[in-house]
Formats: C-alpha cells, structure tokens, sequence
C-alpha cells in the first residue's frame, strides 16, 4: 500500500545527492520540524526518521503502511538519506523491508554512489552484499561533452576467454577484434582514494607517452566502474619468464635487449615539461614484442618529478631487488633510481639469475644500504668492452655519479659494435674455409671426371 503525497516535498540536511549541482551549507532539520512530526506528510516524516536514525519510528510508520520506496521532489528514497548520513543501521532495516537497492535520484546517483561520496564504507560493503552496483566511477563526469577522447565502452570489452597476466595486475581481453592488455582497478577498492588517485596518476603518465620501447596506451574506462586501463597485448610476455627460460645471455643479446630499455628509459626521462621516474623497473615490466625487442611497460608505481613523494616506497609497492636505496629512505630522489635498476637488469642478463639470489627479498635493500653489490661470478670475458665497469657506474652508491640513460645508450652501441665486430671475424675465417673446402671438391671432382674421360678415349682407340 502507497500513501505518496500528491506534492512530494524536498528534504533538506546536511548531505544531499552525491551529483547534486550545488550543496547545501550544512542546513539540518530546523527545531521547528522536531517539535511535531504527526502532522507532516508520511513519506516526509520517513525521511526524517532515516535521517534522525529513529529505528522503531521507521518501523511503526512502515507497518503503517508507508511505502517504503517512498521519493520526495528529487526523486530521492530514505535508503538514499542513509546511506549519505552513513547510519548502517537504517540501511540494513529499510533494506530488510524491501527497499530497493538501486534508485536513482533526479541527478543519477544511487544510494552507493552517495555512500562511496561520503566515504561510509560500512554502507559501502552492506549495499554491495545485497547486490548494488557501481554505476559510476570516481572519474565520472556530467556532461557528455567532458567525456575524454581516449573512453572506451567497457561493452566493447570481451573479457569470456581472460586469463592473467605479468603480475597479476593485467589481464587479456578481446577489443574490436584484436587482443589488448586490460589493467583493472577492482571495485572493491575504488573508495580508496589513495588507490584511485594512484589510478588517476598511472593514467596521466600513458597519456604522454609514446615511444617503440614503451608500451603503447590505447584507452581507457574512467565512467563506469570498474574503472580500466587498455594497452597493446604483447604475447611473448615479460623479460623475467624470458630470463627463466633461457638463463644467461650472450653479451650481444644482453646489449641488444640493454639498448631496447634504454631507449625506453631516456625517453621518460626527457619527457618534458618534467621527467618521468618509473621506479619500478625490473623484469616483470619489460614485455617483449612481435620481432624480439623490448618495451617498458606498467607504471603504477611511476611518478613525475615534479610530484612531491608523501611516503616512501615500500616492498609491497614493487620488488626490493632492483630499488635503489634511497627509494627506501624518506627524502628527495630523482631519475637515477631507475638507472640503478637497470644496472641489475643488465647484470642478471648476463649472469642468468636475478641479483642476491639467495637472499630474501626483504634482506636485499639492507644489502644495498650497505653497499653491496651482486657479484660478478659469469667470466671475465663476458663483460668485456667496458661492460663490467658500465654496469657499476650504474649502481654507484652516489646518484650524482651514476650516467643517465642518453650517456648509457651512447656507451652500449659502442659495446654493441665490437661484440658485433669480434662476432664477424669468428664467423669470416669459417666461412673462407668452408669456401676453400668446397673449391677443392670442386676441382677433385672435375679431375676424377676429366682423368675418367682420358681413360674412356685411350681404350676406344
């Protein structure tokens, strides 16, 4: 039974809609409106009751009778008052007398939406038990002309034969017929705001970034929730599964592949108008493509310079064995933590297994702070042209003194050239052998055949 008036009025408190376009300053119910609520209208006087967290008069008014979906002028329903006003309690009782889960209000929002607005994550996780939904995200805009050109329909999104990738953190989806890289901010983390301005960071930075040694950004979903990051696929996976597989390089290859994160890594650092550290650089987040080079990839952990750091790194934002030390201390760093990286990159390329190996991987940024470095243990001629000596410049214990990423590029193609050079002359002498041996058949079969020709005239004569 419905007792809706036939002028639904407007209640007005502290916390409205979540996308109302202007706020109200903090105005709760006058003391006129406590005085006496018996001669207001029902509906009205179920918004109060939500609002005053009055259980038993909620209850009383409802076995009345009342609607429990009643809406006022703004189409907005008790659920939607509790649930700004964070009362749990309410909530859990209008829902138990079968409210619904998701009515919208004259602006679009939901009882969720308020709630994720308001940050009552106690409501939060109750309405999402009883099966509402996320219809917008933190990043939703509202108006349709303010929607980015890079949005993707997530309908476009194929998601039936997903399966994980790299660390985790992405997953294979299929995108208008070709296979995309899908990175995922779960829903049930979308309220914390560190996470999705960590989101909202990680996006920024793709939208400057193009380059063959980085991973190529194609869009993203930022209207609807779960909120998604869509790169290029690249099948042939991560550096790391490609190190498991083959253990240590040759030298050529180590440099070639050195040259690839390089290149990568110069660019971000010469992104303009502020450079961009990854501080996350290590195996795992270098993907190999179609033709066999590498490219950058995965920067959730990634900041501009410019930003000012409000904590320290820690080893559950990224892997301990490849972060330079004074990531871990509280105080100013800048691009050549990643340089340090890539020191030991280009190490365990070389040695074939990741460095400190037989170190836990919380043991291994006290190692670093102390000034140790991976061993070399590979052979000395492996590390030829230089190599050895790049490698600890990169890893220098002063930031100052390690190279950047333009001096080491310059460095490995000099490398690069006399690995390749040295490379030619082993194969060139093999090669006029072989040449010389087959010249040699050549002439011994023309003498086998001319010696039989003789011997055939001799006996016809």
């Amino acid at each position: 039974m419905s007792m809706e008036t036939k002028n639904p009025v407007r209640f007005t408190l502290g916390k409205q809609s979540s996308l109302a376009p202007e706020r109200h300053s903090g105005r709760t119910s006058s003391d006129d409106e406590r005085e006496d609520m018996e001669g207001i209208d029902p509906g009205f006087r179920l918004m109060y009751l939500a609002n005053e967290a009055d259980l038993e008069g909620i209850r009383e008014l409802l076995d009345s009778g009342l609607d429990v979906n009643f809406r006022d002028i703004d189409n907005r329903t008790a659920l939607h008052i509790a649930a700004c006003q964070g009362l749990t309690d309410v909530v859990a009782l209008l829902l138990e007398r079968g409210a619904h889960i998701d009515p919208k209000d004259r602006w679009g929002s939901t009882p969720l939406a308020d709630a994720i607005h308001y940050k009552n994550h106690d409501v939060i996780k109750l309405l999402e038990k009883h099966g509402a939904k996320h219809l917008m995200a933190p990043m939703h805009v509202k108006h349709a002309r303010e929607v980015p050109e890079y949005e993707i329909d997530p309908k476009e999104l194929d998601f039936t034969n997903s399966v994980g990738i790299t660390k985790g953190t992405f997953c294979i989806a299929s995108w208008r017929g070709t296979e995309v890289a899908v990175k995922k901010l779960a829903e049930e983390v979308i309220t914390d705001e560190e996470k999705v301005n960590g989101f909202r960071d990680e996006l920024a930075l793709f939208l400057k970034i193009r380059h063959p040694n980085v991973v190529q950004f194609l869009g993203a979903v930022t209207q609807s929730s779960p909120m998604m990051i869509v790169t290029e696929y690249l099948p042939k996976g991560d550096l790391r599964a490609f190190l498991k597989r083959k253990g240590a390089l040759k030298p050529t290859q180590a440099v070639r592949f050195a040259l690839d994160i390089a290149r990568g890594m110069s660019y971000l650092h010469e992104n303009k108008p502020a450079p961009i550290i990854h501080r996350d650089l290590e195996p795992s987040n270098i993907l190999r493509d179609d033709s066999g080079h590498l490219k950058v990839a995965d920067f959730g952990v990634s900041k501009l310079l410019t930003v000012k750091e409000d904590r320290p790194l820690t080893c559950q934002d990224t892997s301990c064995r490849y972060v330079a030390p004074e990531v871990f201390k509280s105080g100013e760093y800048g691009t050549k933590v990643d340089v340090f990286s890539f020191a030991l990159i280009l190490q365990e390329m070389i040695e074939g297994c990741p460095p400190f190996h037989a170190k836990q991987e919380n043991e291994v940024p006290n190692a670093y702070a102390a000034k140790e470095r991976p061993p070399f243990r590979a052979p000395t001629k492996l590390y030829s042209h230089g190599l050895r000596e790049l490698i600890q410049e990169c890893w220098n214990e002063n930031p100052a003194r390690r190279p950047t990423f333009r001096q080491i590029i310059t460095k490995l193609e000099s490398i690069y050239n006399r690995l390749s050079h040295k490379r030619r002359w082993k194969v060139r002498p093999l090669k006029c052998f072989q040449n010389l041996e087959a010249m040699l058949k050549r002439d011994h079969s023309n003498l086998s055949r001319s010696s039989r020709s003789s011997c055939s005239s001799a006996s016809s004569i």
